[in-house]
């Protein structure tokens, strides 16, 4: 597939899914067989937020994720500092200059140590622009096992330019699709719900315009709350529009 019928498939893509599957074979065949997206809109200056918010997406085994994302090794991993600091692509070499200058921390060197036995050793990060000084998205571009950096940057000078927008694209389109983290699926009815609130209905509204009782849609907006993990319908209601889980089109 040629490039502009790729970014076009791409612009047109209807779920993650899709995407994803598209996305992953289209970089493996530059040489980059795993991927490890991540995007929050939950930045402070002393965190990233809660993980079970962010948008993750990786074909990295379990193993690797469950470590790196589940046990918070990513918070002290140098190419997540650098895509923190910085905007644009960035090769591993940085990793190997701040290993050899002796200035990484204990929990850096864990990560490298870490990254090392998964063969996780040689790629790109590229640090997407942000929109709002709370958000922020990367992507981690990981090399075939036994590549070394210097043959991903001679990859990286003849093709990074189509590979960098490429991605680009694919993550100003994942910011459209619909999103749910694992466990926080809205059903129908809690969804319907919201979607109503959204409206400005009350919940008397809602219960007429549903064929409900109030007592039932309190307990449809209950559940979306605790699903969503927020304390308010209104956070609810901002939560699941941002991540495109409200006035969804169904397939």
């Amino acid at each position: 597939m040629k490039m502009r019928e790729y970014l076009q498939f791409l612009s047109n893509t209807k779920s993650m899914e899709e995407l994803w599957s598209a996305h992953t074979e289209r970089m493996a065949s530059y040489g980059f067989d795993r991927l490890l997206y991540g995007f929050t809109r939950y930045r402070t200056s002393t965190s990233l937020g809660d993980p079970e918010d962010f948008i993750i997406l990786t074909n990295h085994k379990p193993e690797y994720t469950q470590t790196f994302i589940h046990e918070g090794l990513y918070f002290h991993a140098p190419m997540t500092r650098w895509a923190l600091e910085n905007e644009g692509a960035g090769s591993w070499r940085y990793v190997g200059e701040m290993f050899d200058g002796k200035v990484l921390t204990k929990e850096e060197q864990r990560v490298i140590e870490f990254n090392l036995g998964m063969q996780v050793t040689a790629g790109y990060t590229i640090s997407f622009k942000s929109v709002s000084m709370r958000s922020k998205g990367a992507i981690a571009l990981t090399a075939h096992p036994g590549m070394s950096q210097d043959e991903v940057d001679e990859i990286w000078a003849e093709h990074g330019r189509d590979i960098h927008l490429m991605n680009n694209i694919a993550h100003l389109k994942i910011l459209t699709l619909p999103y749910s983290a694992p466990n926080r699926n809205l059903t129908k009815r809690q969804r319907e719900a919201l979607e109503w609130v959204g409206d400005g209905k009350t919940t008397q509204d809602i219960a007429l315009l549903m064929g409900l009782t109030s007592a039932t849609v309190e307990k449809h907006l209950r559940l979306a709350r605790e699903a969503l993990s927020v304390e308010t319908t209104a956070q609810a209601v901002l939560k699941a529009a941002m991540h495109n889980q409200m006035f969804v089109l169904e397939a």
